[in-house]
C-alpha cells in the first residue's frame, strides 16, 4: 500500500514544475541597470549631428552616436504594439538621447533598422549629409578600435583633485590618492552599487599624493608623497616599510642614502618585483631594493647645463625595465640604458623639449615611441631612434596639474591623456584620443564639466577607461566602460545591489535602570524635609569656630592662656614663666654662656681636644661711646 502511495505522488508531483510554490525574488534585468549609468547627451534634436550638438553644450562627447548605436542593438525583440508602424517609414537612424527608436518589424531588413554590431547606424537618407557623414565617422571610430565609452560610474570619497591612480593587472583593485592627503582603495568583486571604498590611509600627514604603482606581481603597490620617503603597502593595506631618508646637510646627493626633498613621481619595475624607481625635487633618480629599505641600488644625477640642483618633476620605465626617462625642470628629457658600469651620463638628452615642467612620460611597448606631456599645454611624440626633433606636436591641451599623465590603449593604436579647465573657457575636462599612425586627434569625451582631467589609463584586460577628475571641493575617479566590450570590472559591481538589512542585523541594545546606583538616577527629596533634617544633624547645625589668635607656645597659636588644657593647667602651677616678653633675647641666651663652657653636653665635648680657642674681640667702650 505505501509502495502505490509513494508512486501516485511520484506521479502528481512529475506533473509540476520543480519550482512550483516557491516564491522567487524579483530582479532587475541588466539592461535597466547599465541605463541608469548611461552617459548623459546633450537634448538636441537627432537632426543635428554629433559634432553640432557637442559645440552647442560645450561639452564635446564621443558617445553621442555610439549610445543611439548601442541603443538600437540592445532593443527589445517584441516590438511594442501601441506604437504607430509609420513613424520611421523613412528609414532614418535616429541619433540622440535615449530611448532609442522602436523597430517597425522584427524582420524588416530593407528599411535600415536593424543595425548589429560591428556596423554603426548607416543613417543613409538624411537630408543633412554633413551630419550624416559625422556620425558615422564618429560611429566607425568606435568600431574600429573598440572604445568603451556608453556607459560610465564614478568612484567618489575624495575631497579634492585625484591625482594618483593605480589599477593592479587582475583589474580587481583600483587605488586612488588625492591632493587631501588620503588613499582609497576600491574592490570591484566587494563593493555594490554604492561604489565605496573598503580602506582609506594616510601615507604621509599634510603632504599630497602623487604617485601609485602596483608591483608587477599585484601583491604589493607604490606611494610617493610630497614627503621625502616613499612607502610600501601590501594588497590590504598594511605598511610594510618605509624608505630611508637622506642627510640634507650632504652636498653631494651620491653620498646621501635618500632623497632630502619632497617626491615628485615613482614607479615600479615592470619585470622586478624587487625593483622600484622614484625622482625628488633635489634633483635626482634612485633605483631602491623594495627588501632592503635603508640602502638604495643606484643614484642617477641628470647632466645639467649649470651646476646646481633642478627637480626631477616625472620618470617611467620602458616595457622590459631596461631604461629609464626623466622630465627635468629645466624641460629636458634624459634617457638612460640599465647596463653593467653605467652612470648618471645620459644616453639620450634632448634640451629645452618643453618650454614648462614635465608632467608624463610614457615609453611605448615596442621602445620606439616616448610620450611626454607638460604644464605648457602640449603633448609632444617622440622618435627615440632619433630624438632631435619631435614627430609630432599637439597643443592646446590646457595643463595645470603635475602630475597629468599620458597612456597608450591596450593595442596601442591609441594614446589619450586629460586637459584641465580654464577660467575663462566653457568647456570641461577633456579626454583627448589621438591616433597614433596617422598622428592626429581623433575625438574628445567629456568626463566632467567642472573638474579638470589629471590621470588616465585604458585597462587591458576590463577593456575599461579610467579617468580622474576633481578641484577644490572635490573629486572622483571616473570609470568608462562598455556593456557590450568590456569585461567584469565595472559590470560586476553596477550590477550587483546593496544586501538588505535581515532581522539579524538589527541588535536591540538592553537600558538597564538602576535608581540607587549613582545620584542622577536618586530621586530628589522636597527642601523642606530635607532642611528640617539638616537642622537635627549635629555635624551641618554646629556652627564654625573662629580662627585662634593671639599668642602660642610650643609653635601652636592659642589664647593668652594656652590653647590646650595641658598648657593651662601649667600655666596656672607656675611650671610654665612666659618671661620672653619682658626679657632681652640677646641677654637670655648670653646667661647660659658659662654654663655651656663648664659643663658642655651635646657638640662641644665631641671637639674638645681638637677644638681652637675663641678668641672674641673686646669692645672698647671709648669707641662704642663715640
Amino acid at each position: 500500500m505505501a509502495d502505490d502511495e509513494a508512486e501516485m505522488y511520484d506521479g502528481i508531483r512529475a506533473a509540476f514544475p520543480i519550482s512550483f510554490g516557491k516564491q522567487s525574488k524579483s530582479q532587475t534585468p541588466l539592461e535597466a541597470i547599465h541605463n541608469t549609468t548611461r552617459r548623459s547627451v546633450s537634448n538636441n534634436p537627432p537632426e543635428k549631428s554629433s559634432s553640432a550638438a557637442s559645440k552647442m553644450s560645450g561639452l564635446p562627447s564621443l558617445s553621442s552616436s555610439s549610445q543611439a548605436w548601442l541603443s538600437s542593438i540592445r532593443a527589445p525583440k517584441n516590438p511594442n504594439p501601441n506604437s504607430n508602424p509609420n513613424e520611421n517609414d523613412d528609414g532614418d537612424a535616429m541619433v540622440g538621447p535615449p530611448p532609442p527608436p522602436p523597430r517597425s518589424e522584427l524582420g524588416d531588413d530593407d528599411d535600415g533598422e536593424l543595425i548589429g554590431p560591428p556596423r554603426p547606424p548607416a543613417g543613409s537618407n538624411r537630408d543633412d549629409s554633413d551630419c550624416d557623414s559625422d556620425s558615422d565617422s564618429e560611429a566607425n571610430f568606435v568600431n574600429r578600435f573598440r572604445i568603451p565609452v556608453s556607459n560610465e560610474i564614478v568612484l567618489k570619497g575624495h575631497t579634492k583633485v585625484v591625482s594618483a591612480l593605480a589599477i593592479d593587472h587582475t583589474g580587481s583593485r583600483v587605488v586612488s590618492g588625492s591632493y587631501d592627503y588620503s588613499v582609497r582603495m576600491y574592490d570591484f568583486q566587494g563593493m555594490n552599487s554604492k561604489l565605496q571604498s573598503f580602506r582609506q590611509l594616510e601615507p604621509s600627514e599634510g603632504h599630497q599624493v602623487r604617485t601609485i604603482s602596483w608591483s608587477p606581481t599585484a601583491d604589493r603597490f607604490l606611494c610617493v608623497t610630497g614627503s621625502a620617503t616613499a612607502k610600501i603597502y601590501d594588497r590590504d593595506g598594511l605598511t610594510l616599510g618605509e624608505f630611508v631618508k637622506g642627510d640634507m646637510y650632504i652636498r653631494d646627493l651620491k653620498n646621501t642614502k635618500g632623497h632630502i626633498t619632497g617626491l615628485t613621481c615613482g614607479e615600479w619595475n615592470p619585470k622586478s618585483k624587487d625593483t622600484t624607481l622614484t625622482s625628488s625635487e633635489d634633483g635626482s633618480l634612485r633605483i631602491w631594493d623594495v627588501n632592503d629599505f635603508k640602502t638604495q641600488k643606484q643614484v642617477i644625477k641628470p647632466k645639467l647645463a649649470r651646476p646646481g640642483r633642478v627637480p626631477v618633476t616625472t620618470c617611467a620605465w620602458d616595457r622590459d625595465g631596461k631604461r629609464i626617462a626623466g622630465g627635468i625642470g629645466d624641460g629636458s628629457i634624459q634617457v638612460w640604458n640599465l647596463k653593467p658600469g653605467w652612470g648618471s651620463r645620459p644616453d639620450i638628452h634632448v634640451q629645452n623639449s618643453h618650454s614648462d615642467d614635465i608632467t608624463g612620460l610614457k615609453f611605448s611597448m615596442d621602445g620606439r615611441i616616448l610620450l611626454s606631456r607638460s604644464l605648457d599645454g602640449t603633448l609632444k611624440v617622440w622618435d627615440l631612434r632619433q630624438m632631435k626633433d619631435p614627430l609630432k606636436v599637439f597643443e592646446d591641451l590646457p595643463n595645470n596639474y603635475a602630475q597629468t599623465n599620458v597612456a597608450f590603449s591596450p593595442d596601442e593604436q591609441l594614446f589619450l591623456t586629460g586637459t584641465s579647465i580654464e577660467r575663462e573657457s566653457t568647456t570641461g575636462g577633456l579626454l583627448c584620443f589621438f591616433d597614433r599612425a596617422k598622428l592626429e586627434l581623433v575625438s574628445k569625451v567629456g568626463i566632467s564639466p567642472t573638474c579638470s582631467v589629471v590621470q588616465c589609463a585604458w585597462h587591458p584586460k576590463l577593456n575599461q577607461i579610467f579617468a580622474t577628475s576633481g578641484d577644490k571641493s572635490q573629486g572622483g575617479t571616473h570609470v568608462l566602460y562598455d556593456p557590450t566590450l568590456s569585461e567584469r570590472g565595472a559590470l560586476v559591481c553596477v550590477a550587483r545591489a546593496p544586501r538588505k538589512k535581515s532581522f539579524d542585523d538589527f541588535e536591540a541594545k538592553p537600558v538597564v535602570h538602576n535608581p540607587h546606583a549613582l545620584p542622577l538616577f536618586r530621586d530628589q527629596p522636597s527642601r523642606k524635609r530635607e532642611r528640617e533634617k539638616a537642622l537635627k544633624d549635629p555635624l551641618k547645625s554646629h556652627k564654625p569656630e573662629l580662627p585662634m589668635t593671639g599668642p602660642g607656645f610650643g609653635g601652636r597659636v592659642g589664647a593668652s592662656k594656652g590653647s590646650l588644657l595641658t598648657q593651662y593647667l601649667m600655666k596656672q602651677g607656675g611650671m610654665i614663666k612666659e618671661t620672653w616678653m619682658d626679657e632681652d633675647p640677646r641677654e637670655a641666651i648670653l646667661k647660659y654662656a658659662d654654663v655651656a663652657v663648664k659643663e658642655p653636653k651635646y657638640i662641644a665635648p665631641a671637639y674638645a681636644q681638637t677644638q681652637p680657642e675663641t678668641v672674641f674681640a673686646k669692645s672698647d667702650s671709648e669707641d662704642e661711646e663715640k
